[in-house]
């Protein structure tokens, strides 16, 4: 909680608060500190200033101060660096869990060149997109923005998915191993999908909306 003196007057505005509308980042550039790996922590490493995801299946999960890692509404992006036949992906409104992959939240997928036909940029079984908008061995933007029901998901700035999740939940389409899939709050985690998948991540953040 952060105290601002105004006029002789005290007052308290929350951290939440304090972050909302502006960008902010969630990775230092030089550490994992705020973030957690599921099951096989040595997937994930810090180099050159970037998120390396290589190696086992694992999840990293952010669980820093920024918005208490809880995020409603937002908007979302970070600079993007596959090597080839790579697997990655972004989840959103998800929570910590120590194995497999993440049941909670949807996943925006990262994959260029992949075996898997669900390019980078799909709200990942939900909206798939098989056209290639970003390239192995180049640095690209992956943009994210839910509001309520609504999501944005963009590729250097290209819009690939705007899609409106309906008001049923019961009535969403969710396998049995992703029966959390659908938008209510929660944090990112970035996903190493197999040992033969390398992805790089850098410039980390998110700007909290009303």
């Amino acid at each position: 909680m952060k105290i601002y003196l105004i006029c002789g007057l005290a007052l308290w505005f929350s951290g939440v608060a304090a972050q909302t509308g502006r960008w902010m980042p969630l990775f230092d550039g030089k550490t994992l500190n705020g973030w957690k790996a599921s099951e096989n922590e040595s997937s994930f490493r810090v180099e050159d200033g970037c998120i390396v995801q290589e190696g086992p299946r694992s999840h990293l999960y952010y669980m820093g101060d920024v918005g208490s890692h809880v995020f409603k509404n937002f908007e979302f992006k970070a600079q993007v660096y596959t090597f080839e036949n790579a697997n990655s992906g972004i989840y959103f409104h998800t929570r910590f869990q120590e194995k497999g992959f993440p049941n909670y939240g949807y996943e925006v997928q990262v994959n260029n060149s992949h075996r898997d036909p669900i390019r980078t940029g799909s709200l990942y079984n939900v909206v798939d997109i098989a056209d290639k908008y970003a390239v192995d061995g180049k640095w690209f933007e992956l943009y994210i923005k839910v509001v309520d029901n609504h999501v944005v998901i963009k590729v250097d700035g290209t819009t690939l998915v705007d899609y409106t999740q309906m008001a049923d939940k019961s009535r969403l389409v969710r396998k049995e191993d992703h029966f959390g899939r659908y938008l209510d709050s929660g944090t990112f985690a970035i996903q190493a999908h197999d040992p033969g998948s390398k992805v790089k991540y850098k410039d980390i953040q998110v700007k909290i909306l009303d």
